[in-house]
C-alpha cells in the first residue's frame, strides 16, 4: 500500500501476464493476471533452477496461471513448491501444481493469526487468508531446501502474516522476499493476521543479511535490498511519529487518525490504512506509550499514556 513519498518506490514493471522472463541465470518469473490496489499488476511466481526446478509462490486459484507455469517448465521436472505465506493470492495454486507434477510443498505452516482474536474480532475473519493450505513439509527458520544447482534457506519474516518466510539464496546473494518487502509499495500489516512488532523485527533481520537482490511477490526486483529496507524502517518510524503527533492533540479513533495521516489516499485503501494504524497502535500500547479502554481493536479510541 503506497502512501508516502519518503520511500524510493519503483512502479515500472512492464511484465505481461503469462510471459516467462529469465531475470537472472536460474531465475525465471511469470506474472498472474490478478491486478488490484493490493496486488499491483498481479502476483509474481518464480521458477528456480533448470531441469529439476522449484516454483516459489504458485499464486491464486487461477487455472490460466497454473497452465502458464507448467508450460514454462515443459520438459523439466518440478521437484519443490515453496510458499512464502498463506494469503489467497500466493498459496492456493500449490494444490493445482502439485496435482500436475507430484512436487513436494514447503512452507512455514498453515495459516494462523499473529495473536488470538479478541472477543470483538471473533466474527471478523481475515478475508485474504487461505485457510485450506497445508504444506507437505513445515520449514523452520534457517532450514535449507536444495535441488539441482540451487540451495534456498528459509528466513522467518513474520509481520505481514505470522507464517511468512523469505527464501534466501546466499551463494547468489538473492532473496525471494514475498510480500514482506515490495519495491512498488509498502506492505500491509493488518492485525490480528499481521503484527507490526514482528514486521519491524523481520525488517531488521533482513538488514543483517548479505543478500542484496530481492525478488518480491508483486512488482519489480529491488537492486539494493538492505538499503531499501532501511528506507522502510524509517518510513514506519515516521508513521508512528505521525500517530503520536495526532494523539498529542487529544484522544482519537482510528478513522480520525487515518484522515490526519493518509492525505489523498486511494479510497479503496482506507480500510487497509486503518488496520495499518491499528498495527502501530498495538505496538504503542504494548510499549506503554499509548492506552485504550479494553483491547486494542479497530473500533477503539486511543490516547497517550499519562507521563
Amino acid at each position: 500500500m503506497a502512501d508516502n513519498d519518503d520511500v524510493p518506490f519503483n512502479r515500472n514493471f512492464p511484465l505481461e501476464p503469462g510471459i516467462v522472463e529469465e531475470v537472472r541465470p536460474g531465475v525465471r518469473r511469470v506474472l498472474c493476471n490478478n491486478p488490484s490496489p493490493f496486488t499491483f499488476t498481479g502476483t509474481v511466481s518464480y521458477i528456480v533452477g533448470r531441469g529439476k526446478v522449484a516454483i516459489i509462490d504458485p499464486g491464486p486459484d487461477n487455472e490460466a496461471h497454473a497452465a502458464a507455469l507448467l508450460d514454462a517448465v515443459r520438459g523439466e521436472t518440478v521437484t519443490h513448491i515453496l510458499v512464502t505465506h498463506t494469503h489467497r493470492d500466493h498459496s492456493p495454486n500449490a494444490k493445482r501444481i502439485k496435482a500436475s507434477t507430484g512436487a513436494t510443498v514447503y512452507a512455514e505452516g498453515p495459516h494462523r493469526a499473529s495473536r488470538p482474536r479478541f472477543e470483538s474480532e471473533k466474527h471478523n475473519p481475515e478475508s485474504g487468508a487461505d485457510r485450506d493450505f497445508m504444506p507437505d513439509v513445515a520449514l523452520r527458520h534457517g532450514e535449507v531446501v536444495e535441488g539441482q544447482g540451487w540451495k534456498l534457506e528459509a528466513v522467518a519474516t513474520p509481520g505481514h502474516t505470522a507464517n511468512h518466510l523469505a527464501f534466501a539464496w546466499p551463494e547468489r546473494k538473492i532473496n525471494f522476499v514475498g510480500d514482506h518487502v515490495m519495491g512498488w509499495s509498502t506492505s500491509i500489516v493488518a492485525p490480528p493476521d499481521g503484527s507490526m512488532i514482528d514486521y519491524m523485527a523481520s525488517l531488521e533481520r533482513l538488514t543483517a543479511r548479505s543478500e542484496d537482490l530481492y525478488f518480491s511477490g508483486h512488482g519489480p526486483e529491488i537492486a539494493d535490498g538492505p538499503r531499501y529496507v532501511r528506507f522502510l524502517i524509517r518510513h514506519r518510524q515516521a508513521r508512528e511519529a505521525s500517530i503520536l503527533h495526532r494523539l498529542a492533540k487529544g484522544e482519537a479513533d482510528i478513522p480520525t487518525m487515518v484522515r490526519a495521516i493518509y492525505i489523498g489516499i486511494d479510497p479503496r485503501l482506507l480500510n487497509a490504512a486503518g488496520y495499518s494504524v491499528l498495527a502501530h497502535l498495538e505496538d504503542l500500547v504494548a510499549r506503554g506509550i499509548a492506552v485504550t479502554d479494553g483491547d486494542p481493536v479497530i473500533g477503539g479510541t486511543y490516547r497517550l499514556a499519562a507521563p
